[in-house]
């Protein structure tokens, strides 16, 4: 049997907290004096300390090829961890095993000299990572060509905005081929469409290359997107271990608020979450905007625990300029589930057709539900979806119309017949 590549056992971390006592008024004789004392006590002023555990006999395994992301509110221990895991920080007593090069992003600047420029800097990381000079030099053009920062390759990091330091740090921490990727939530310092890009990296470093990712977030649609598996933390102990569905609904309710945006609704029972949400063209192409002339698709990835009783999906299309649903669809539509009872993964398309929703701007809404009214799963206005003419026949003919939505109709002529115009007049 193959052994784990992460193995934590009893793991620990204390830190010594230190106060000192303040008068509310003291003068520096009053001071000096006491400073005295404190020496011939063997104490420098009125200095207290205290323990504070930021991890409790912390114990679990990862396997290679897993990406289990590792949530918790702020203060439960997810950084201390990562540090540890990172050979950063010793840990007070427990044991840690890791099999495999580890590469980290744990913090804006953690790694980079500020003195030296990216293109060294790239160079260094993949020297502390154990790499061959001619390893990184293959490595190079695709790690510049994911950071976007060829033009500031040869400025001093220390130039470098928040932004694209933390693109240098992640192309450099996923490309130069460590066996581990351990991430902590600093990739919120970037904007959307990195993060988005990072996230599919992550997927493919994982399913693809066969490499395990740790993942810290906040935001649990991206974990829920990307990780099977979740370690929830609580106060540095770990609360539960397991299927990423039941941990975040589990995590929302004890902290009686939903930490991601859109995620409106999570049963503390989920048995299924949608992972991924994309709109697909005609092409099957993923964008936002679509002509009011073609169909467009809306695919759902959707992981779930064996069922007894199948689920059922729904989609919801809102107008944006009062929230109205516009339309409304479940998968029982064709008067049975498409879903399936087995614990896996799978992915559903549902089809829009063309001229139905008319030139404008709607919100997307999902969720998995029972016919019975329990709701196991909700996103509200996930998507935004748009709707343009690009009709060239003009807008006598195909132009914009009233209304929300827009059906181009089959008409026909029947007959002709003569009439005699003195009976009209």
């Amino acid at each position: 049997m193959t052994q784990p590549v992460i193995q934590v056992k009893d793991l620990s971390k204390c830190y010594q907290i230190r106060s000192t006592t303040q008068k509310p008024y003291h003068s520096l004789r009053e001071d000096l004096v006491d400073g005295f004392k404190g020496l011939l006590r063997g104490q420098w002023g009125r200095s207290q300390s205290e323990d504070f555990w930021a991890l409790k006999e912390v114990s679990f395994d990862v396997n290679q090829g897993e990406v289990v992301g590792i949530i918790g509110r702020n203060g439960a221990g997810k950084s201390t961890l990562l540090k540890i895991l990172s050979r950063i920080v010793r840990p007070t007593s427990g044991e840690v095993v890791i099999r495999g090069r580890v590469g980290s992003l744990l913090e804006v600047g953690t790694g980079f000299h500020p003195e030296l420029t990216g293109r060294e800097n790239i160079f260094m990381n993949g020297a502390v990572l154990g790499m061959k000079r001619s390893e990184i030099v293959r490595k190079f053009d695709e790690i510049v060509a994911f950071a976007e920062v060829e033009k500031f390759l040869d400025t001093p990091v220390k130039f470098y905005s928040s932004g694209m330091y933390v693109r240098l740090a992640f192309a450099v921490a996923a490309h130069l081929e460590p066996e581990i990727l351990i991430v902590d939530e600093v990739l919120a310092v970037g904007d959307a469409q990195f993060q988005k890009k990072c996230l599919g990296k992550m997927g493919d470093i994982a399913e693809k290359e066969g490499r395990t990712v740790l993942f810290v977030s906040h935001n649990m649609s991206a974990v829920a997107n990307l990780c099977e598996n979740v370690i929830w933390l609580n106060e540095g102990k770990v609360d539960s271990i397991g299927f990423s569905s039941k941990q975040i609904a589990k995590y929302a309710a004890a902290v009686s608020s939903f930490l991601s945006v859109g995620l409106t609704q999570v049963s503390q029972n989920a048995l299924a979450i949608v992972k991924n949400i994309r709109l697909l063209n005609s092409n099957h192409q993923e964008c936002e905007f679509f002509d009011l002339f073609e169909k467009f698709i809306i695919e759902m990835d959707i992981l779930q625990q064996e069922l007894q009783r199948p689920l059922r999906i729904v989609i919801r299309i809102r107008s944006q300029l009062d929230n109205s649903v516009i339309l409304a669809t479940t998968d029982w539509d064709m008067g049975h589930p498409i879903g399936c009872l087995e614990n896996c993964q799978y992915t559903v398309q549902c089809t829009i057709p063309k001229n139905l929703l008319n030139s404008g701007t709607y919100l997307l809404s999902v969720g998995i539900d029972e016919p019975n009214g329990c709701v196991h799963f909700r996103l509200d206005d996930i998507k935004q979806i748009v709707i343009i003419n690009k009709s060239s026949l003009g807008e006598g003919i195909y132009g914009d119309r009233d209304g929300v939505i827009s059906p181009y109709r089959e008409w026909q002529l029947i007959k002709t017949r003569p009439i005699d115009t003195t009976v009209m007049y």
